[in-house]
């Protein structure tokens, strides 16, 4: 039986409140500065100091400004780093801008296959609410990127620069996403009417015609050749000419992006450590690299992404950067805010318990550039963010060993620092996750 708030039960509240003899002081410090500096702890800002005992070479970070690619940045950031050593090259990046392009539009045809699969379904099923809620988005995960990689390729950045809806994305969003759901609205009825799977793609057809055409005149039209063309560090000039995006990936990159495994932490009852894990309706390109999960203990993917630093190799991660971290000077740690001390309340849970009831999930993308390890064991990790040079130290962020093991969700490790058992565990069958659950969320900060 349900209970309402009684004026004893507010006058007892009251009372409880005035025999706290520091409420008064409290009041004061959290109505005039805020939560977060009311509980700022200072000895943080000092454990967080930016010295590594393993530390990659600092490339200047990129800036996504007002737009949720963090995913793609991270992942081409990772990649950009091989160039540049490979190849002597200084402030080098690659175009952002072209796998957004690719992204967007298969990502609406990926939206209009879905629709049509849930057809038959009630728009109030859960299903079909999920889809509608948001048909396109910034975000996304590392095997989507991979997917767009494998079909499209990748380019220098100047090939494909940014322009104005690229770095600032609302407009765009919601022009697509307004389209898109009124295409869902076609697509649906023809269903229902009964229309033959030819006229169903000849209208899809149409449909996606039409949104190459709004990417088009929003982020200008993807090339198909191009050269090549820089001064190294050394300022010796050269060119290649006439590469398409792919031959360039191939060519200046070279990874094969099959050896890399997206690994997660999520302590749930439902996704037992060890095994492999896919999201329904997870994913962007139709036919192309399936989203795959595998599931290990925090230390054990802790230590997959120490070997990988290590052996000079940047680390691609996913977390859930608005938790306990100050942006500003670039500081992640649980330390950071004593708001428990502050409300003498106790907000502690487990990060099975964060993920189950919704209180965090993976909403950003980075790249792990470096460890710090006392007795061989990890104290703080240096974070290269993709929010330009105006935060943290010229761009680069500090994350506590305590902050990744609650607020770190997801790494890529190239497969050849797995144990024999994970590798053959990368071999089996996914479970198939529901689209909502907090593995398949996208990173978009």
């Amino acid at each position: 039986m349900s209970q309402e708030i009684t004026s004893a039960a507010i006058a007892d509240y009251q009372a409880q409140l005035q025999q706290l003899p520091q409420s008064a002081t409290v009041k004061r410090a959290v109505m005039n500065n805020g939560i977060l500096a009311a509980s700022e702890n200072t000895d943080s800002k000092v454990a967080m100091n930016q010295t590594f005992s393993v530390d990659l070479s600092a490339e200047k970070v990129a800036n996504q400004k007002q737009s949720g690619r963090c995913w793609m940045f991270a992942a081409l950031n990772t990649m950009r780093r091989s160039i540049a050593d490979q190849f002597n090259l200084k402030d080098f990046e690659l175009s952002q801008n072209y796998t957004n392009f690719w992204d967007k539009f298969e990502k609406s045809n990926y939206f209009y296959e879905n629709i049509l699969a849930t057809a038959t379904e009630p728009l109030e099923s859960r299903k079909v609410a999920f889809l509608l809620a948001t048909p396109q988005q910034d975000g996304g995960q590392w095997d989507m990127l991979t997917a767009l990689i494998d079909k499209y390729g990748i380019v220098p950045k100047y090939v494909m620069p940014e322009t104005y809806n690229s770095s600032k994305s609302s407009e765009l969003n919601s022009v697509l996403n307004l389209k898109l759901r009124k295409d869902a609205v076609t697509l649906r009825q023809m269903v229902a009417d009964k229309a033959s799977e030819q006229e169903i793609a000849t209208t899809k057809s149409r449909f996606l015609s039409e949104v190459y055409r709004i990417l088009v005149y929003t982020l200008g039209e993807p090339p198909v050749k191009f050269d090549f063309e820089y001064r190294d560090g050394d300022k010796a000039y050269h060119i290649d000419r006439d590469l398409t995006p792919q031959t360039f990936f191939k060519k200046y990159v070279g990874w094969d992006l099959d050896n890399y495994q997206s690994i997660i932490n999520a302590p749930t009852d439902d996704k037992p450590y060890n095994h492999l894990y896919t999201v329904e309706m997870l994913g962007n390109v139709v036919g192309g690299r399936q989203v795959r999960h595998l599931n290990l203990d925090i230390d054990t993917f802790k230590q997959l992404a120490i070997k990988q630093l290590q052996a000079g190799e940047s680390v691609w991660f996913g977390s859930d950067v608005g938790q306990a971290s100050d942006r500003q000077i670039g500081i992640m740690d649980t330390a950071i805010y004593n708001k428990d001390d502050l409300f003498n309340v106790d907000l502690s849970m487990t990060k099975a318990q964060r993920l189950d009831y919704g209180e965090s999930l993976m909403t950003h993308a980075m790249v792990i550039t470096g460890v710090d390890l006392v007795d061989d064991k990890p104290t703080k990790w240096k974070v290269e963010n993709s929010w330009g040079d105006k935060v943290g130290e010229k761009g680069y962020f500090v994350m506590s060993d305590a902050w990744l093991d609650q607020y770190v969700y997801q790494i890529v490790i190239n497969k050849q620092y797995l144990p024999a058992d994970l590798l053959a565990a990368t071999k089996e069958d996914p479970k198939v996750l529901a689209p909502w659950d907090p593995m398949g969320a996208l990173a978009s900060h």
